[in-house]
Parts: C-alpha cells; sequence; structure tokens
C-alpha cells in the first residue's frame, strides 16, 4: 500500500511556492499570484490523486484536500 512517494511537479511547486511565501512574505500583486499559483497546484495535485490515486487512502486524501481548499479560498 503506498503511502507516501517523491512529490509530482504540482505538489512540488505547491510546497516551493508556500514556503517562499512564508519566508519572504510578498506583498501586494506579487504575493496574490504566488499564492492563487500555490493554491492551482494543490487543487490540480488532488484532484490528480482523488481521479487517479494508487489506493482508496490517496483518493479520499485528494478529496479532503479538495475540501479543504475550497473551504480556505471561501474564508
Amino acid at each position: 500500500m503506498t503511502v507516501v512517494q517523491r512529490p509530482n511537479v504540482s505538489l512540488s511547486a505547491f510546497i516551493i511556492l508556500s514556503v517562499a511565501l512564508h519566508i519572504f512574505h510578498p506583498k501586494g500583486e506579487i504575493g496574490g499570484a504566488l499564492r492563487v499559483i500555490a493554491d492551482v497546484a494543490l487543487l490540480v495535485w488532488a484532484v490528480d490523486e482523488l481521479l487517479r490515486g494508487v489506493n482508496p487512502f490517496r483518493r479520499i486524501l485528494g478529496l479532503v484536500v479538495i475540501a479543504a481548499t475550497i473551504a480556505n479560498l471561501m474564508l
């Protein structure tokens, strides 16, 4: 049962952008653009997991991340 593996491109992009946002705290349009790109990358990863996850745990994880991301965006 695969639970953890090396991150794919979209998850790697989310991680790198999130770290950059927390370290540099960019303001204005640049910060907003980076946040949007990070959120889209995370949603792409989650949808991919939901549709093509290797086991039920990964598919449920994709669904939970989609729900959490959408809930976070509504705040």
